[in-house]
């Protein structure tokens, strides 16, 4: 392989470079010495093809028509059978033109294997990014009792992408255990890259027009879709307002998703129109000057085959904002969260309103442990802090020779400038949002740079300064941050 390697990333389920796990992994492996393109859908405004002269981190960017986003099996399929073919060919025209030594696709979906297939006939290695388990999202997105058809059928895409790839990269531990189970790879060929902020993403001086309120703010952030658990957090925000008469308290909600129309009904029918505010797609300053009012921030997601083992982006970001978190006591979330959060039984709403109110009457507890989130994020968790292991799994998995941050990836130091740009966002774990899931879990994509004006007024005379904001939206939200996401789904 020649000195300078020829990378392809692929990326169906946000557009570039809003997918912000994407986007960092592009950038560090540029600042490596890597010659990197990007596949990914067009959003509004966006031009087909940006030259890597023409970009500030110096990556080639491809874009095809988004196909309308699924619903049901059959939409679905279409979206992702369509989007696969139209990469399939850019990455043809790609590999012809100018040659592909790695192919990188993300998932979801699954089906970007058969383009990795298609270069490495001519010749390219294969690293699959695991960012979501489809099986496990199929199962808690559509709440089916039990694995049917459709499901063995996207544990067969699965286990093709996984006996394809020479490299696989998971988002936590408990993905690195699928590909070892049943994706059947050796230790050495999995390597864990986490969803984690860069360092600078960090509490901002709090809104003044939300601060000027008064009001006890618990802040959520992410993509809101059917297992993302907002409605859990309606109904212990319910309890909180109505059983405990905290008059005071405000939820904010930044982000949107599929489920967004059900949870502003559910909303009103709870009464809590007062105590409510979905801000819709915001631009990452504005959501973290909104966060760093926050008392506390929430992961309502509950328990289910995928926000199990998912790390959610949205805690991370938390962390990384300093806030303590509130959850359901989930085994992954428990592993990345640790001392930084309060756990509610899993699926327990009046236990999270508990734990959430706990909190909120100890502020100085609430503090320490956003402390806790803050050096956890600073010591290990962070971006700069998995550009070692990104950057090892291409130098010791596949051969590549690196310039620049080849001392990172031996040493697992963090390397320089990949995530050094302010955070776009995806939720969101990931997340995202993905097609099927965002993650804040392992993914999510995240909170987009292009931000739209709140889509829903906040009670009271809240106004927060968005009127210069880029109108534009990308196709999807990731799980508004990353990151991000579910957060891996967004992991």
């Amino acid at each position: 392989m020649h000195s300078s390697a020829n990378v392809l990333l692929l990326v169906e389920n946000n557009a570039y470079p809003f997918d912000v796990r994407v986007r960092r992994e592009a950038e560090a492996l540029r600042s490596a010495g890597c010659e990197v393109s990007v596949i990914a859908p067009r959003a509004s405004g966006q031009a087909w093809h940006e030259p890597a002269r023409t970009r500030a981190d110096g990556v080639a960017v491809w874009r095809f028509p988004a196909p309308p986003g699924g619903q049901g099996a059959f939409g679905y399929a279409f979206e992702f059978g369509a989007a696969t073919l139209m990469m399939g060919v850019l990455a043809l025209w790609i590999a012809l033109r100018r040659g592909v030594d790695v192919v990188h696709a993300a998932n979801p979906p699954d089906t970007l294997f058969l383009v990795a297939g298609l270069l490495k006939l001519l010749g390219a290695r294969f690293v699959f990014d695991h960012h979501d388990l489809a099986p496990e999202t199929y199962l808690s997105r559509f709440a089916r009792p039990r694995p049917d058809l459709l499901h063995r059928l996207l544990l067969g895409l699965e286990r093709c992408s996984f006996a394809l790839a020479d490299v696989v990269v998971s988002t936590n531990e408990s993905y690195r255990r699928v590909a070892l189970g049943r994706g059947r790879k050796r230790p050495e060929q999995v390597y864990v890259v986490r969803n984690g902020p860069p360092l600078d993403w960090q509490a901002l001086a709090p809104d003044p027009d939300l601060q000027a309120q008064g009001r006890q703010v618990v802040g959520y952030i992410g993509t809101m879709g059917p297992q993302d658990g907002v409605d859990h957090w309606l109904r212990a925000l319910h309890e909180l307002v109505h059983g405990q008469r905290r008059e005071r308290l405000l939820a904010v909600l930044i982000g949107s998703g599929d489920a967004t129309p059900g949870l502003k009904k559910l909303a009103r029918e709870l009464g809590l129109e007062r105590h409510v505010w979905f801000t819709g797609r915001i631009d990452d300053l504005a959501a973290r000057r909104l966060l760093s009012c926050a008392a506390l921030c929430v992961q309502p997601d509950p328990p289910g085959p995928l926000n199990d083992v998912s790390t959610m982006n949205k805690a991370m970001e938390y962390m990384a904002l300093g806030k303590a978190v509130v959850s359901y006591d989930l085994p992954e979330t428990r592993r990345s969260v640790g001392a930084a959060g309060r756990y509610a039984r899993a699926g327990d709403v009046r236990d999270l309103a508990r734990q959430i109110a706990w909190l909120l009457d100890r502020p100085d507890d609430a503090a320490e442990l956003g402390l806790c989130g803050r050096r956890r994020v600073t010591a290990e968790l962070a971006w700069e802090h998995q550009v070692g292991h990104l950057l090892r799994a291409y130098s010791e998995g596949l051969g590549v020779p690196l310039g620049l941050g080849q001392q990172h990836a031996v040493s697992g130091t963090a390397a320089p400038s990949a995530g050094s740009a302010p955070s776009a966002g995806s939720a969101g774990s990931a997340t995202s949002a993905h097609s099927m899931r965002s993650a804040s879990s392992t993914t999510t994509a995240p909170r987009s740079a292009s931000a739209t004006v709140p889509s829903t007024a906040p009670p009271a005379t809240v106004r927060p300064s968005m009127r210069a904001l880029d109108r534009r939206t990308p196709r999807r939200s990731a799980t508004v941050i990353d990151p991000p996401g579910a957060d891996g789904a967004h992991p």
